[in-house]
C-alpha cells in the first residue's frame, strides 16, 4: 500500500531535504541558546553556533545527524553512567535473513534512553540503520525540543485527546508506522504501554497492538518483543515518591517540571549494568492466533508478547535480593552474596533519602522500591 507523505506532516520526523533548515531554526531558537550557553558558558554565541555549523557539515539525513551528534553523546552516557550496555540480537540473525527492518516493542525504562541505547547497539552490531521512535507530545514542551527530536528520527504520539481524536490519531500513527517500515525502510521503536510501569510489572497494552493493526497487517511490521534490563533504575525513588503522593492525594498530577526531572535523572543517573534482549519475532507464531475471535486475538497476542519480554530479562543480584526480602525467605540466596545484600541495602537507603516529601513514609517507599526490583524476577521465574 502506498502512502502520501503529506498526510503525516503533523507527526513525522524531518525528511532529508528539511534537515538543513531545521538545524538553522534550532540555532536561532532563544531557549535552545540558553541551554547551550549553560553547557559552554565560556563560548560566545557566535563561536558556539559556528562550531555547531562546522560539525553539521555533511549531515544530510536524520541518520547522519544521529551518527554525528547523538551517537557520541549516548556512548559517553553509557561509559559515564552505566557499567556497560550489552545487546543480544540472536533472534534477529536467526530469522529470515532478507528482513532487515523491524518494529521493536519493548518494556519502558527511560523516556529518552530506551531508544537511544538501542540505536547505538544496532549500529555497533552491524545493522544498517537505527530506529524511528514514538514520543509523547507531553514531553515536547518547548519548540526546540520538538525540533531536535524530529531531527533525531522521532514521530509524535499525541496525548490527552478525546475518544474521537484518539481514534483519528491512532489511525494516522499506525499508517505512518507501516509507511516507515515498508516504504521508508526504517526500524521503529515503541513502548509496550503509555508511560512507564511504576512497579516494573511490565505488561503490553492491547491498545498498542490494536493501533499497529489499524494501518495494515501485523506481519509486514516484523514485530520484535524487546526486553530492557537495568541493574539500577535511577528514577526508582521518583517513582516511589509519586506513588506515595498519589496514595496521600488521589488528585495528584505530575507537573511538566516533574517530567523534566525524570528525563534529567534518567539520563545522568547511575544505572549499573544494562542489557537489551531481542525476543522471538512475532511473525514466527502469529499464524497460530489466526482462528481466535477478535475479542481474544489481541489479549492473547499481548500475553504472548509479555512472555517473550519477561523471558528476556537479565536478572541481577538486586532482583533476587528484593524478591527474597519481600517474601521473607532466602529461596534465591544462591544468586547473591552478603556483600551484594549490603550494597543493595545501602543503595536503597541512599535513594530513599532523596525523596522530597514533608511526611516521607520510609517503610512504604522501601517496600515500593523493593517491588520494582522484585517484579522482573517474579515475571521471569513464573512457571
Amino acid at each position: 500500500m502506498k502512502y502520501d507523505i503529506k498526510e503525516f506532516d503533523e507527526i513525522r520526523p524531518y525528511e532529508p531535504e528539511e534537515m538543513k533548515q531545521a538545524f538553522e531554526d534550532l540555532l536561532n531558537d532563544r531557549q535552545f541558546n540558553v541551554v547551550m550557553r549553560g553547557l559552554a558558558p565560556w563560548l560566545p554565541k557566535s563561536v558556539r553556533n559556528g562550531l555547531l555549523r562546522l560539525a553539521f557539515k555533511g549531515v544530510k539525513t536524520p541518520l547522519d545527524f544521529q551518527k554525528r551528534f547523538m551517537k557520541p553523546i549516548v556512548k559517553y552516557i553509557i561509559h559515564r553512567h552505566t557499567d556497560g550496555c550489552t545487546f543480544d540480537d540472536t533472534a534477529l540473525t536467526e530469522y529470515n535473513k532478507s528482513v532487515q527492518r523491524y518494529t521493536f516493542v519493548s518494556n519502558h525504562r527511560d523516556i529518552v534512553l530506551d531508544s537511544a541505547f538501542l540505536d547505538v547497539m544496532l549500529i555497533n552490531h552491524g545493522h544498517p540503520t537505527t530506529v524511528e521512535i514514538g514520543i509523547g507530545d507531553n514531553l515536547l514542551i518547548y519548540p526546540w525540543i520538538k525540533r531536535l527530536v524530529r531531527m533525531n528520527k522521532a514521530f509524535t504520539v499525541r496525548r490527552g485527546l478525546t475518544p474521537h481524536e484518539m481514534l483519528r490519531s491512532s489511525q494516522l500513527m499506525s499508517r505512518y508506522i507501516h509507511h516507515a517500515v515498508t516504504e521508508k525502510q526504517e526500524n521503529v521503536w515503541l513502548a509496550q504501554r503509555e508511560g512507564r510501569a511504576k512497579d516494573s510489572d511490565d505488561r503490553t497494552q492491547e491498545s498498542v497492538l490494536k493501533m499497529l493493526a489499524m494501518g495494515g497487517n501485523l506481519e509486514e511490521l516484523n514485530i520484535v518483543p524487546l526486553t530492557i534490563s537495568y541493574e539500577y533504575d535511577p528514577c526508582d525513588y521518583l517513582k516511589a515518591q509519586e506513588l506515595q503522593q498519589r496514595r496521600d492525594n488521589p488528585q495528584f498530577k505530575k507537573s511538566r517540571q516533574d517530567d523534566l526531572d525524570n528525563m534529567r535523572i534518567g539520563i545522568f543517573g547511575y544505572k549499573g549494568r544494562v542489557h537489551y534482549h531481542c525476543g522471538t519475532l512475532v511473525n514466527t507464531w502469529l499464524d497460530s492466533l489466526a482462528d481466535l475471535p477478535r475479542k481474544d486475538y489481541f489479549a492473547t497476542l499481548s500475553q504472548r508478547m509479555d512472555r517473550e519480554i519477561h523471558h528476556g530479562y537479565q536478572l541481577f543480584p538486586c532482583n533476587y535480593i528484593a524478591l527474597d526480602e519481600l517474601e521473607g525467605n532466602a529461596n534465591y540466596s544462591s544468586h547473591y552474596t552478603e556483600a551484594d545484600k549490603t550494597r543493595f541495602d545501602q543503595y536503597l537507603k541512599g535513594q530513599i533519602s532523596k525523596v522530597c516529601l514533608p511526611h516521607r513514609d520510609e517503610a512504604f517507599l522501601r517496600t515500593t522500591m523493593l517491588t520494582m526490583y522484585a517484579n522482573p524476577a517474579r515475571n521471569k521465574l513464573k512457571k
